[in-house]
């Protein structure tokens, strides 16, 4: 065998997770070592997340549990068993003081009164595509604490607002599993290597287009839409841009991400708040978005200047390329004007 196709055959197979968290520390302003485990405890818990989803179809866990969680909607049995894993996880770590939940109307005392961090996350986010095989995901976002360590937590260390995040991420659970996470300097991707139960860097340094060619909407809605939302999707049509949604906001997140595109959730006369929790997925998709050199607004404010008054508070969100959300507060600024 020539050293060439030797050398094909032996390729690295890349950086670990833990590895990269360990020699990026200047990227890393807190990654000592309970940031370094709480990431550990995350990625833990996404790849028994992980499991259970990809064993869905065999074992009688997908479908709907038979009850609501607190905003009213139905909870999936998955919702429910990604909830279990991912707050076990994070209360035996032992770093986190609190846990804001989608799933859960109050927030969590961890029981861990010294953990200086407070981690709020949306277990499983659409999860009623799970029945249908579509990809799904999970979010989340770590703050350190405001109250003394030592002291129980309190709604202050999570109501800190969008710009206080240290770090975010998601997991996203499609044709293969990726974790995509942020400290503030840069967006990096981790691919998951389930022979090796390993998280590997595969996609350094994430970049957003500045444009894209992709609007991401559910447009049964439009009659309930804003104006300044109508004008712009009129403007996407005479622009020939492609319509892709898939209802899963990790998966259109992520789609747009990659190729250059806009997801929109906006207001509604249904939602007039909006659907999205600025919380579980409104700050930590803009946190990273931001760092990839996207925008999030919630139609004209920057998202993460959105003060949180609320553990559930909702908010409109127009999350993507930097040049199309522009574009889509200048129709809002065009409808006040026309005002």
């Amino acid at each position: 065998m020539k050293d060439g196709q030797f050398d094909q055959l032996i390729l690295p197979i890349g950086t670990t997770l833990d590895r990269f968290i360990n020699t990026q520390q200047s990227n890393f302003p807190f990654a000592k070592g309970e940031f370094s485990q709480l990431l550990r405890d995350i990625a833990i818990a996404s790849k028994i997340v992980n499991r259970e989803i990809n064993r869905a179809g065999l074992t009688n866990i997908s479908g709907s549990y038979g009850t609501q969680n607190g905003h009213g909607e139905d909870q999936q049995k998955l919702d429910v068993v990604a909830n279990v894993r991912f707050i076990r996880a994070l209360k035996n770590g032992g770093e986190v003081c609190a846990i804001a939940s989608e799933e859960d109307e109050e927030l969590i005392d961890t029981g861990n009164h010294n953990g200086k961090y407070v981690v709020a996350i949306d277990p499983l986010d659409g999860s009623s595509n799970i029945d249908v095989n579509v990809a799904v995901g999970t979010i989340f976002s770590i703050y350190r604490r405001v109250t003394p360590t030592g002291t129980p937590p309190t709604s202050e260390d999570i109501l800190q607002g969008g710009t206080k995040q240290v770090a975010a991420g998601y997991i996203l659970y499609g044709s293969s599993t990726m974790m995509v996470l942020t400290s503030g300097a840069g967006v990096d991707g981790f691919t998951y290597e389930p022979s090796l139960g390993e998280y590997y860097l595969s996609h350094p340094n994430m970049r957003m287009p500045k444009k894209g060619k992709i609007y991401s909407i559910n447009e049964s809605g439009f009659a309930q839409f804003p104006q300044a939302i109508k004008e712009y999707l009129r403007y996407c049509h005479e622009e020939n841009y492609s319509a892709r949604y898939i209802g899963s906001f990790v998966a259109d997140f992520h789609r747009n991400l990659l190729k250059g595109g806009i997801f929109m959730y906006p207001q509604s006369t249904k939602n007039p708040e909006g659907k999205l929790r600025l919380l579980y997925e409104c700050f930590p998709l803009a946190f990273i978005v931001e760092q990839a050199g996207g925008m999030a607004i919630d139609g004209e404010q920057r998202i993460l200047e959105v003060i949180p008054t609320k553990l559930h508070k909702r908010s409109p969100l127009h999350i993507g390329s930097a040049d199309m959300v522009k574009t889509v507060k200048k129709h809002f600024l065009l409808d006040h004007v026309r005002v």
